[in-house]
């Protein structure tokens, strides 16, 4: 099951509001990603802190107001073979940049700015260590970086 704001681990009851909503969005992401929850919550919470240390107060609230701490419902952990494929950062139709794993049905995740993508992407791609692949809006590769161990 989800954590949501109403039902979260006890170790984020401390936790800012922002920096414990985040902490809750990427636990739930890094469990669906095949994570066991003893490993998703110091990770999150890391993660978390970090966000709130660099975000700026308008980021923060516009997270607070706006950010879903539910999982996408196409997840890899119903689909543990997209576990080890590479990650993609790749504008969409509408001019929205997706994060999306190598043969997914949909993507993970959709942002109006390719920096935000690209931020989210990193991370993900480094905690299931695997490649990162990053795209322009005409679908050339611009990079890659390689999480692998």
């Amino acid at each position: 099951m989800p954590w949501t704001m109403e039902n979260y681990p006890s170790s984020l009851k401390n936790l800012d509001k922002a920096v414990r909503k985040k902490a809750i969005e990427i636990s739930n992401t890094l469990i669906q990603d095949g994570y066991d929850e003893s490993e998703a919550i110091p990770i999150a919470t890391s993660q978390a802190k970090e966000w709130f240390s660099n975000a700026t107060k308008k980021e923060r609230e516009g997270f607070l107001q706006h950010a879903t701490t539910s999982p996408s419902s196409t997840t890899s952990s119903n689909r543990p073979e997209l576990l080890d494929r590479p990650l993609f950062v790749t504008a969409n139709e509408e001019g929205n940049w997706v994060v999306q794993t190598e043969g997914a049905k949909q993507p993970a995740h959709v942002f109006n700015k390719k920096e935000d993508a690209v931020k989210r992407a990193k991370e993900i791609a480094n905690n299931k260590q695997t490649q990162l692949i990053i795209h322009r809006k005409d679908d050339t590769v611009e990079e890659k970086i390689n999480y692998e161990k």
